[in-house]
């Protein structure tokens, strides 16, 4: 059977960690900023961790 192929989109939006866990940007940060506060751009430019209940989904679209 032939390897399984990495979704190119998956492959875009996120990254593992040194420990293993999966790591992805936040929505919201691309247009539309003017009505936002600072705190709330701020918060949302920093990375956050995939959550536990799509974690197995992610990994499956990064064949690993």
């Amino acid at each position: 059977m032939p390897k399984m192929k990495t979704k190119s989109g998956a492959k875009k939006r996120f990254t593992f960690t040194g420990t293993g866990k999966l790591k992805r940007k936040h929505a919201y940060k691309s247009h539309i900023l003017t009505k936002k506060s600072k705190k709330r751009k701020r918060n949302l430019g920093y990375f956050a961790i995939v959550d536990k209940a799509d974690d197995a989904n992610v990994r499956q679209l990064l064949a690993k």
